[in-house]
């Protein structure tokens, strides 16, 4: 009897170690954050999203311990920036004056360790008209949780301006 018991309080130990060990290894924060620069000199548009790199595997292979992709490493999966773009084009978008902004990738960094490891991406457009409107959608990672907050920077001829995009509000027009 003492016996069957000890096994399980023992068990019972066990399975609380389990769950603690992956609520710890599960990334505690449901944000993204980009900032969208217009420089009017350059006539360039620059965009940095920065995204944690668990999300964004979670995102792309269904795990988010995966290594995989291997973003920004010398073995980078020859496929790695293709599925990147497939989702980013899903889920976030610019559109200057109605017409979208062709995403290209002008680089890509990481940043951090472990679980809080952030993947960067810049991304730099010419534009050469004045911007009258600007739509900005940033969705990202809604799909995969509820609770998703994208963080958006926006600096425009020195004026500066800040929105929080989710689930429920994924995009914002801003009106010059």
């Amino acid at each position: 009897m003492k016996k069957d018991v000890r096994l399980a309080f023992v068990s019972v130990i066990a399975m609380f170690a389990l769950i603690e060990s992956s609520v710890i290894q599960s990334h505690p924060l449901r944000l993204s954050l980009s900032e969208i620069e217009y420089l009017e000199q350059e006539k360039l548009i620059v965009i940095d999203l920065r995204l944690f790199l668990m999300d964004v595997n979670e995102a792309l292979v269904f795990d988010p311990e995966s290594r995989e992709l291997r973003f920004c490493e010398p073995d980078e999966a020859p496929n790695a920036e293709q599925l990147l773009m497939s989702y980013i084009n899903d889920f976030f978008f610019l559109e200057v004056n109605g017409e979208r902004v062709p995403l290209k990738i002008k680089k890509k960094r990481l940043k951090g360790n472990g679980i809080d490891t952030a993947l960067g991406i810049v991304f730099e457009h010419h534009h050469d008209s004045p911007l009258n409107t600007l739509k900005i959608k940033n969705a990202v990672f809604t799909d995969l949780f509820f609770d998703q907050s994208n963080i958006v920077y926006v600096h425009i001829n020195n004026d500066s301006t800040s929105l929080m995009l989710d689930k429920k509000t994924p995009s914002h027009t801003l009106i010059f």
